[in-house]
């Protein structure tokens, strides 16, 4: 058995939509850059921050852990944005994404993808997640 996350990249994703507070519209810029009209944005496919899609594959199920206790292989599968798509949704018109699923159907490996496939931060941001494993 091998586990994959597939998913989008590449969209700035509003990482506070669904938090009740107000937002200052007026509240511009960080250090990081990532402050715009009074809201952090984060990498993500318009609708999912990317550590939200991407964390269990980039550190919870990776190797042998409690999340996986058998140890299958974890294989990470970001596909980038690609106008005119605009939300996770629209990643299922991905072409790449598709042959990932379709090759993975058909029986291939994860080494036979090409490995993991990362274009995000992921990795750095899990590494970030302290969580007993």
């Amino acid at each position: 058995m091998e586990i994959y996350c597939l998913y989008g990249v590449g969209i700035p994703t509003d990482q506070c939509k669904s938090i009740p507070f107000r937002v200052d519209g007026s509240a511009e810029g960080d250090s990081l850059g990532c402050l715009s009209g009074g809201v952090y944005l984060v990498d993500g496919d318009g609708s999912l921050p990317v550590v939200s899609s991407g964390f269990m594959c980039a550190k919870a199920w990776r190797g042998k852990t409690r999340f996986n206790p058998s140890g299958s292989p974890t294989y990470l599968r970001e596909h980038r944005h690609r106008a005119p798509a605009s939300t996770h949704v629209d990643i299922m018109g991905n072409v790449a994404l598709i042959e990932d699923v379709l090759r993975v159907a058909a029986g291939a490996s994860g080494l036979e993808l090409g490995g993991d496939q990362i274009f995000s931060d992921i990795k750095r941001i899990s590494e970030r997640i302290d969580l007993r494993l």
